[in-house]
């Protein structure tokens, strides 16, 4: 059996260039068990699968080439309103103007890094090993930008959030200030003060507890100018869409009804709405965000380095090779007007 491999193996060699002969996966199956006719097969590699960035899924997201990027925003009304009347009809020019003005604010591109060491005993053993790497470093990446996203204090505080970030790291959406009463742009400028937009926010009856009404007085506070753009959709912690879906009415009924179809799932639409899950946000309680509710399209700006850097080291360690990952990416709230959020 074993003459009549290597005779095959000659002849292409002779015919092709090469040839390889398993001498010890030629002899005969005798029985069944480890170790028995043959090696071990490894299956295409795999990495459990983890959860994206939600924010991303749903926000606007522009390619950068630089360091830094600047956002610009019109403010105020270009439309001529006639001092003393206070009318916007007529005919001509005359001495008043419009109230047109613009805003902007810049943002130095933030970095996320990753190792990953791999024996090169097992490189040609395992299939899709590397693809698999670098599929799973992606979304580890994605982790980390969404935490950094919502919950990084990016303001100088030095030590209050080194496990999202800090300076570093991204401007998390529960670190622009809130108000009650209105939202409104930050202060103008290149500095890393500026840019730092106020959010309108409803305070929660309870901040133990979510109640219908606090639901419905946030959907009420989004300007209705959002309520039909396509990207508008409410974004809360899994464990808080499970808290919605228990709350009951007088009656014991849930007050949230699950109807029996992909649109008509308990919280899966609320007020026309989709609900999206996020992990990474807060959950209910005092000081915390538990609900966005925006036009994610318009409320938040993704901007990534046009390339994510992927190098394969081969002397790092013996019997290693090594792949290093880089991202560069920054975010911020770009129309502040276009989401609201819930407070504890």
């Amino acid at each position: 059996m074993s003459n009549n491999l290597i005779l095959e193996a000659v002849k292409t060699a002779l015919k092709e260039g090469e040839a390889t002969v398993n001498l010890k996966e030629a002899s005969a199956l005798t029985g069944s068990g480890s170790g028995v006719g043959g090696r071990v097969i490894y299956d295409d590699a795999f990495a459990a699968l983890r959860y994206g960035n939600p924010i991303r899924m749903l926000s606007r997201v522009i390619n950068s080439i630089g360091s830094d990027e600047a956002f610009v925003v019109k403010t105020g009304d270009a439309t001529i309103i006639q001092s003393g009347t206070n009318n916007p009809w007529g005919y001509g020019l005359n001495s008043d103007v419009g109230s047109e003005a613009a805003s902007f604010w810049q943002i130095s591109m933030k970095s996320v890094n990753a190792t990953v060491p791999v024996r090169t005993a097992v490189m040609s053993d395992i299939n899709n090993l590397d693809e698999t790497i670098v599929s799973d470093i992606a979304l580890e990446f994605a982790q980390q930008e969404a935490l950094s996203m919502m919950l990084n204090n990016d303001s100088g505080s030095g030590t209050s959030t080194p496990q999202t970030g800090n300076d570093f790291g991204l401007r998390g959406l529960n670190f622009y200030s809130g108000s009650t009463s209105a939202a409104s742009f930050g202060t103008s400028g290149s500095g890393p003060t500026n840019g730092r937009h106020t959010i309108l926010q409803v305070t929660q009856a309870s901040s133990s507890a979510l109640a219908y009404n606090d639901i419905a007085a946030l959907a009420s506070a989004l300007p209705p100018q959002y309520w039909t753009d396509p990207s508008t959709a409410w974004m809360m912690h899994p464990l808080t869409i499970a808290a919605l879906r228990k709350l009951k009415d007088d009656q014991g009924l849930p007050v949230f009804l699950e109807v029996g179809d992909k649109d008509g799932a308990a919280v899966g639409n609320i007020f026309g709405h989709p609900v999206y899950a996020n992990p990474y946000m807060d959950q209910v309680g005092a000081g915390k965000f538990p609900v966005y509710l925006a036009a994610w399209q318009r409320f938040v700006t993704i901007s990534d380095n046009e390339t994510m850097s992927i190098q394969r080291f081969e002397q790092t360690q013996p019997g290693f090779i090594t792949l290093y990952c880089e991202k560069r990416v920054c975010s911020t709230i770009r129309d502040v007007f276009a989401g609201v959020r819930l407070a504890g």
